[in-house]
């Protein structure tokens, strides 16, 4: 798999909305219940993710040969937003690409930790790329875990 990340696109917003149901659909519905699952789907429509696209750097990863976009991800400044990867993807090094790839953004800009608020189901992926747990957050979308990591 040879991957390429770049910038969002406007016409990238459909297909990235349907990344994120597939993911919520098949994957953080085994750890959260169908309502907050459904409020999420919800919220994530084309048009939300262009608006957060407007307000933050949004990044797609791309391979030719699995079909266009298997991930996105979100900076601002230096916090994570909306990582999501393909289901038929996972596991092949997409989300590790992008988060280092934007974590070296905000290490550029100079800033020493990136920080996320990462779903029950990420936890274990943002911890075995060096996050460490600061604290947990109740939200309209369930339970997140805000983890760190230093950048130096």
């Amino acid at each position: 798999m040879v991957m390429t990340i770049r910038r969002f696109e406007a016409e990238d917003a459909t297909a990235i909305a349907g990344i994120i149901a597939r993911c919520l659909r098949e994957v953080n519905s085994r750890d959260y219940p169908p309502d907050i699952i459904d409020r999420m789907r919800a919220h994530f429509t084309p048009e939300v993710v262009a608006a957060l696209a407007g307000r933050r750097q949004m990044f797609v990863a791309t391979d030719a040969d699995r079909g266009g976009i298997t991930g996105t991800i979100s900076r601002d400044g230096n916090r994570v937003h909306t990582m999501f990867v393909r289901p038929d993807v996972a596991g092949r090094g997409v989300g590790r690409l992008l988060l280092r790839h934007v974590e070296a953004l905000a290490a550029a800009d100079g800033y020493d930790v990136m920080e996320t608020s990462a779903s029950i189901t990420a936890h274990g992926f943002y911890q075995r790329l060096g996050y460490h747990d600061v604290r947990s957050v109740d939200t309209d979308f369930g339970l997140n875990l805000i983890l760190r990591r230093p950048l130096r």
